[in-house]
């Protein structure tokens, strides 16, 4: 199967045995001919994204080292928490960043998808990393407030304005590319980053006013029950993707009709909707056809309008002959 990641291309198979073709695990041998098709995908600049993990770490970096020794000498948890907040994401973006980059390598004869599902497992870590942070971040603030500190607040607020600079200027350089799930895990992360600085930097004004300590790491909590609910939506969709379900922004049974509307077509069944990475979904399915009513470009044109109303842009539709659509769920059972 080669696949066209550029532009839009469609393929016909008029007349051809499709003998071997998999479905959930099944072989299904002679059914008629098939159609493949891939759509055009449009992401953001390849350089453009690398550019901005670059300077995103970057960033990122500079900030940690700006927090850490800020937080130890104003004894603010709140900011120390940031800093680490900060840190888990530069090693996020550092696992984004190889994802993206081992995506686009080219597909092998045993890796037919080539990589791109790394983007998928990248997801994934990337949000597991967060929650992971943010547990750190729960567990000293709750220390905190039973015996809180004597916190610095100028220091605080002003460091803290910093890393709303940083991350707000790192999450635009993201912003455009959020089709793509690792490429918006990132921009949620830096987002995150700054509101919790901003968090921060109001937590920092109010101790500077009122000496309240307690208001740092009661900040610290407040923040983290924001990022937990994000990053965990984040870390379902992943999980949803590597187990082959349906994206959450097409729906199957709008996808089911539209194929059923099709010209001709009298049933339909073993449709399958997966994503082949963040960015790419395939489908297959079995249209039931009179097998002598085809038009040459039904497939083609069928495979771009999918492209075109649902984004899916690798479609493989295999035709069976009307009177033998049983064959298919014969050939199922004997494989069972």
């Amino acid at each position: 199967m080669t696949h066209h990641d550029d532009h839009e291309h469609g393929h016909d198979h008029a007349g051809h045995g499709h003998a071997g073709h998999d479905h959930a695990g099944h072989d299904h041998a002679g059914h008629g001919h098939a159609g493949h098709a891939h759509g055009g995908h449009h992401h953001a600049p390849p350089d453009r994204i690398t550019r901005a993990f670059a300077i995103g770490m970057l960033l990122n970096i500079v900030f940690v080292v700006i927090g850490v020794l800020a937080g130890l000498v104003a004894h603010s948890t709140a900011l120390l928490a940031d800093a680490a907040h900060n840190l888990g994401d530069v090693l996020g973006l550092g696992m984004a960043w190889g994802a993206t980059v081992l995506a686009r390598r080219a597909r092998t004869t045993r890796r037919t998808y080539g990589l791109r599902r790394t983007t998928i497992l990248a997801a994934l870590g990337n949000g597991g990393l967060v929650l992971f942070a943010i547990g750190g971040v729960v567990w000293e603030a709750v220390q905190r407030l039973g015996a809180p500190a004597d916190v610095h607040g100028g220091i605080v607020a002003a460091v803290a304005a910093v890393g709303v600079g940083l991350n707000g200027l790192s999450a635009l350089m993201f912003a455009r590319g959020r089709d793509d799930m690792n490429v918006r895990g990132a921009f949620l992360h830096l987002i995150a980053d700054a509101a919790v600085s901003a968090g921060v930097v109001v937590s920092g004004l109010i101790v500077w006013q009122t000496g309240w300590a307690w208001v740092d790491p009661a900040t610290s909590l407040m923040v983290s029950l924001v990022i937990v609910r994000g990053t965990w939506l984040l870390v379902r969709e992943a999980l949803d993707l590597l187990l082959d379900a349906v994206p959450p922004h097409i729906d199957p049974e709008a996808v089911q009709d539209y194929l059923a509307g099709l010209p001709g077509v009298t049933d339909v069944h073993d449709v399958h909707i997966w994503s082949m990475s963040t960015t790419e979904v395939a489908l297959t399915a079995h249209l039931v056809v009179p097998w002598d009513s085809c038009a040459p470009s039904m497939l083609s044109d069928a495979a771009l309008e999918i492209e075109r109303r649902f984004k899916i842009g690798h479609v493989t539709i295999q035709l069976e002959p009307a009177g033998h659509a049983d064959d298919c769920a014969r050939a199922v059972t004997g494989a069972l």
